[in-house]
């Protein structure tokens, strides 16, 4: 597999957004945001997801440029109608005019409605953490998410992300309320693996774990035979209704506040999206809850392990990640390769792998 650094996949992909119509300061943000992905080691919402854009810009599901518009605003809340843009560009804008009035009035709040996917939600809550507020970002999707006791998929996999900055670090949640991502399903396809879990229902009850078989037939078909199980999964004994209830709460602030689209009416666009932002000085004071969030943090860290392996904080894993592929490179698998090499070849863009040695790729790591 191509291995390659950050920056030359944040240019690569920033050039590929040029190509399609979008500005250098819009295709910079859009490559930041799929690359951010990457760099954290969420490949499901990472390169791999050029196709799914390529494909909804070419056949008129996004509008290359569009930004949005604020359709109704007050001092601590607006409401963006997202005229159906790139939804790295929608959402930035978005969460940006929630850390403006954050920083005015102590709280934004930003709903959008008819956005389209934007990428991971920790990103959004990111920018907030960034500006030294507390910031929460969530979205619906097309509907994936099988409700307790239905056969039939009605709500989006509906991620929540959280972020806090620290005195020492960052909490950063992130996290879909399906028990997976379709993303991740997606991975695991282009990898020739089966499904690790209880991810996929089928519409008769039972679990499916070829990956290939639930993208073909399963997600995001008419009539498709199934979707993504909820946090907990099948059923009431391990609390699968918990993670249904809680996708059904994001459907109510990404579709119902906004007046937007329920995720089972998605269909691949008119996605809906809220952001918020709080500012605590308005609370107990800045530099007070960053140490009280760090020693929360700390002890966390500090607890016993039952089982050898260390008591980790949401965002470990991904800062983890992140270090890793900053010295070593970020993975491509073959088939995305394969596909953003397509995509490139109509614009006239080079891929960075393109010169690699086919049996030096997953060993040589291209610099900036």
């Amino acid at each position: 597999m191509p291995i390659v650094s950050y920056d030359r996949l944040v240019t690569l992909v920033r050039d590929l957004f040029i190509g399609y119509g979008f500005n250098e300061e819009q295709a910079l943000i859009i490559a930041q945001n799929l690359e951010d992905a990457d760099r954290h080691g969420i490949a499901s919402h990472g390169i791999q997801r050029m196709r799914l854009y390529d494909q909804r810009i070419t056949n008129g599901y996004i509008k290359p440029n569009e930004e949005g518009r604020i359709v109704h605003e007050m001092p601590a809340a607006a409401l963006i109608d997202g005229r159906h843009g790139m939804g790295q560009i929608v959402g930035t804008r978005a969460m940006r005019l929630a850390i403006e009035k954050a920083k005015k009035v102590g709280i934004g709040a930003v709903a959008v409605r008819d956005s389209n996917h934007f990428g991971t939600a920790g990103y959004y809550a990111s920018l907030a953490a960034d500006e030294g507020l507390w910031g929460y970002a969530s979205t619906n999707s097309n509907a994936l998410l099988v409700p307790t006791h239905s056969a039939k998929p009605f709500i989006g996999s509906n991620p929540i992300a959280v972020a806090v900055p620290t005195s020492r670090g960052r909490f950063l949640y992130d996290a879909a309320t399906t028990t997976v991502s379709l993303g991740k399903v997606e991975v695991h396809a282009k990898l020739g693996e089966p499904l690790p879990g209880d991810w996929v229902m089928n519409t008769d009850g039972t679990i499916d774990r070829d990956a290939q078989d639930v993208i073909d037939n399963v997600t995001l078909k008419p009539g498709g035979r199934g979707g993504l199980t909820p946090i907990g999964g099948l059923g009431e004994t391990n609390s699968g209704y918990k993670g249904y209830g809680i996708g059904a709460v994001v459907e109510l602030l990404t579709a119902a506040l906004p007046l937007g689209v329920l995720s089972a009416d998605v269909h691949g666009q008119s996605i809906g999206h809220f952001f918020l932002a709080l500012d605590p000085d308005a609370f107990g004071g800045r530099e007070a809850t960053e140490e009280y969030v760090a020693d929360f943090v700390d002890r966390l860290h500090a607890l016993p392990s039952v089982d050898g392996s260390p008591v980790l904080v949401p965002g470990d894993k991904e800062f983890a990640a992140a270090d890793r592929t900053d010295a070593e490179g970020i993975e491509v698998d073959e088939r995305t390769a394969r596909e953003v090499e397509q995509i490139a070849a109509r614009f006239g863009v080079e891929v960075p792998w393109a010169h690699d040695d086919a049996d030096e790729r997953t060993a040589q790591v291209a610099v900036a």
